[in-house]
């Protein structure tokens, strides 16, 4: 099973932390750090997020990142300024997740109410991906990509992923059964979410001349968002190295060759 999520993250520098295991019937829950973690991951300093101590840093533009507010802007500048370089190999996991039937239900719902639903599915992503350290890269029309292993690493970062894509799915499930309950249009068959994941090397860092642009890129990168665009609603496809990598949680999981746009041949995704 997945272990502590403050592994090697002192317990005092994490703010309600025994509240947030209580939730969900022990389920870690989101749980905001008082400094950046991967700033004192990476370089053992402690740049504070939150409270008084963090308001000097803020002033010099110093504040939680909107990626994962778990870290700061620090890490978003580290390329440059810290590693004196435009991008770097890392191994990561991978994951992409899209809101089915979104531009239909645009076509017949005011433009509020879809506003909300876009809002709501945005929310529980995110809190989803950060409540297993990882970082909201993207968010692009009714799609989000996110990424696992950096700047917070995990050595079971595809487990990590895995996971978020299951509590993904499980709080977009809740947030559609709210909506229905409260007459807002949806007969339980909208709004579902596909997802995929894949794991390994991939190029991280600023991409782009006039418009710089912090994100990976990479076959893993291509297969995760080709996985997704092939996962129907509710489902979750990952590829046989996510498999390998996170066997406590996909060790029933059945795969399959599907054709992905762009690859030459037949790519085995399993369904977990």
């Amino acid at each position: 099973m997945l272990t502590s999520i403050f592994e090697d993250f002192p317990a005092w520098m994490c703010e309600n932390r025994e509240t947030a295991r209580k939730q969900g019937g022990g389920k870690m829950s989101f749980s905001q750090s008082r400094i950046c973690k991967g700033c004192w991951q990476q370089m053992r300093l402690p740049v504070p997020l939150r409270g008084p101590a963090s308001i000097p840093f803020r002033a010099f533009g110093i504040r939680p990142s909107r990626m994962n507010p778990n870290t700061c802007t620090i890490c978003e500048l580290m390329f440059t300024r810290v590693m004196k370089a435009r991008k770097i190999t890392v191994d990561v996991s991978v994951l992409f997740a899209d809101l089915r039937g979104y531009t239909t239900l645009s076509q017949s719902l005011s433009a509020d109410t879809v506003s909300s639903l876009l809002d709501d599915f945005y929310d529980e992503c995110a809190t989803a991906i950060w409540e297993y350290d990882g970082l909201l890269n993207k968010t692009v029309g009714d799609a989000i990509m996110a990424i696992f292993n950096f700047p917070i690493h995990h050595h079971d970062h595809a487990e990590r992923a895995v996971l978020a894509a299951r509590e993904i799915q499980r709080r977009c499930q809740l947030r559609r059964e709210r909506h229905m309950a409260e007459g807002a249009g949806l007969d339980g068959s909208e709004l579902g979410i596909g997802i995929g994941i894949d794991t390994g090397e991939a190029s991280f860092g600023e991409f782009g001349r006039s418009h710089r642009d912090l994100t990976a890129i990479g076959t893993v990168v291509n297969t995760a968002a080709r996985a997704q665009s092939v996962a129907d609603a509710g489902r979750i496809l990952v590829t046989k190295a996510v498999c390998e990598r996170a066997q406590s949680q996909t060790a029933d999981s059945k795969g399959r060759a599907y054709r992905l746009k762009g690859f030459e041949k037949p790519i085995e995704l399993y369904s977990i």
